[in-house]
């Protein structure tokens, strides 16, 4: 049980090693066949830049502003996709006011807004976090829309029977039965959100992980650019994951499958009580059945 993990998690660091091992080769030889690695740093160029920009407070306070639009932005998103897809599943008059409106404005990129963002904001900053939680809002909203139109009316009707009303089906039925698919669209919504963040701060910021990268760019600094890279990865990892993990936390009442490496998913077997047959015990009956199940499964991770 502890070898599988551990494997897995060396193949990954080898993976990102090699990937390390590939960029020093092929830049530290100035490999120049089709793509001009010349032009690149180092992998110790960007460390050692890595290292300075560490050591000071302009990128703390860039981590820090680039942190605080997109948490504000991407809760924002949360708050109203999850909120705007629920109503126009579960509301014909909405569908019919909102869905055009949403449909005609979901195509355009988020990052195009930006000339709208100056206008209509008084600040660069509260026009950031405007761009940020438009770029989460529609992929949150779509998920959550499909989440609760893919319901069962079966579980509705059942909590109607017993009494409940239109609330207790949203905080019953609605709200955790859509919660795999809301979860997927915040998923995909925070992806998104670090994209267009970081490119607002690169065209109106004046602080950001993103204000910074371009920064670097114009005044040649491209070690500097690749930390600033480099931060955005991470950055767009960490809060990712911290995404999935919640939702995980928050569904883990849903049936999971086991992972067989190399093979199929398997399933639990649902226990089954067979009646007593030839004047056997019905224990003994059962016992004999779940070994017969055994013998199965043991056969099936032979073959696999």
């Amino acid at each position: 049980m502890i070898r599988f993990p551990l494997a897995r998690y060396a193949l990954r660091v080898a993976s990102l090693t090699a990937a390390l091992g590939l960029w020093q080769l092929l830049t530290g030889l100035d490999v120049d066949l089709w793509l001009r690695f010349s032009q690149f740093p180092t992998v110790t160029d960007v460390a050692r830049a890595f290292g300075d920009r560490l050591s000071g407070t302009d990128y703390w306070t860039d981590l820090t502003d680039s942190l605080t639009r997109i948490l504000t932005g991407f809760g924002l998103a949360a708050v109203l996709g999850v909120a705007t897809g629920v109503l126009v599943a579960r509301s014909r008059l909405a569908e019919d006011l909102l869905g055009p409106v949403l449909e005609v404005v979901r195509p355009i990129p988020a990052i195009a807004l930006v000339p709208v963002a100056i206008l209509l904001f008084p600040s660069n900053e509260q026009g950031i976090v405007f761009i940020t939680c438009t770029a989460a809002f529609f992929p949150v909203l779509v998920s959550t829309r499909h989440a609760v139109r893919a319901l069962t009316p079966v579980w509705e009707e059942a909590v109607r029977t017993l009494g409940g009303g239109r609330l207790r089906i949203l905080a019953s039925v609605v709200l955790p039965g859509a919660l795999p698919g809301i979860f997927g669209g915040l998923s995909v919504g925070i992806g998104v959100s670090w994209i267009c963040v970081i490119s607002a701060e690169m065209i109106s910021g004046q602080y950001g992980v993103g204000y910074r990268t371009w920064q670097d760019y114009t005044v040649v600094n491209y070690p500097g650019v690749f930390v600033g890279m480099v931060t955005i990865g991470v950055l767009g990892w960490v809060t990712s994951t911290a995404v999935e993990l919640l939702g995980r936390r928050l569904t883990r009442w849903l049936p999971r499958t086991s992972y067989v490496p190399g093979g199929r998913a398997r399933t639990p077997r649902p226990a089954t009580v067979e009646p007593a047959s030839h004047g056997k015990p019905q224990h003994q009956a059962q016992t004999e059945h779940e070994r017969q199940n055994d013998a199965e499964e043991a056969h099936d991770e032979h073959l696999v």
